[in-house]
């Protein structure tokens, strides 16, 4: 159990990257008091965390209703994700996964609350934390105990990437740009693991799924 629940913190952890993540929202807060900061902070992490619960609990329903099976899904995750790890190695931005675009920035820089959007959506709960967080559940294979070992494991990552956020400031200053891309770049280094296993199963699932 303490395995499994190990797999899910760090499957999380390395997709959301609360010190990447605090990193932008350092830039998108800048100019504004410790108590806006601090607001925004706590409601984008319950908003993220809102959601990827929702995600968690209806996700396989709804592919069910959209006819897509668990293989397909587990290839198109795999997929997202590596293509999401490379960004992290290559520390590209802005390209929409991770991070948001240029014209998002744009906006999110005119809003007054930034919690939604692009904090809550896309920075903490992204494509690829929603994703994972269905696959997650879904090899729970209805276990009780395997299901609040993944909601467990979300809570912890969330409350990681809150700290990282409300010590934003203090952490770009110490790690500088450097730090956080090397951290980025180790964290997709073990994403681009995890997409793969993603693709093998996927693949392996749609080649020897009983015929009916």
């Amino acid at each position: 159990m303490m395995r499994q629940f190990l797999y899910n913190c760090v499957t999380l952890a390395v997709i959301v990257d609360p010190v990447g993540t605090s990193a932008i929202f350092a830039g998108l807060a800048a100019g504004h008091t410790a108590a806006f900061r601090r607001s925004m902070a706590l409601r984008g992490t319950a908003v993220a965390f809102g959601l990827a619960l929702f995600f968690a609990f209806s996700g396989e329903f709804l592919l069910r209703a959209l006819g897509v099976t668990l293989p397909a899904f587990q290839v198109a995750g795999g997929a997202l994700l590596f293509l999401l790890a490379t960004d992290m190695v290559f520390a590209r931005h802005h390209t929409g996964l991770r991070e948001t675009t240029d014209a998002e920035t744009r906006e999110a820089e005119q809003s007054a609350d930034i919690s939604v959007f692009p904090l809550a959506v896309p920075l903490l709960a992204g494509p690829g934390c929603l994703t994972s967080i269905v696959l997650l559940m879904r090899q729970a294979e209805g276990s009780a105990a395997a299901e609040a070992l993944v909601v467990l494991a979300l809570a912890v990552v969330m409350l990681a990437a809150l700290v990282s956020l409300l010590v934003a400031g203090r952490l770009v200053a110490v790690l500088g740009v450097t730090g956080i891309n090397v951290v980025s770049r180790v964290l997709g280094i073990i994403l681009t693991a995890l997409a793969a296993e993603l693709l093998l199963s996927g693949i392996r699932a749609a080649l020897f799924a009983p015929q009916g």
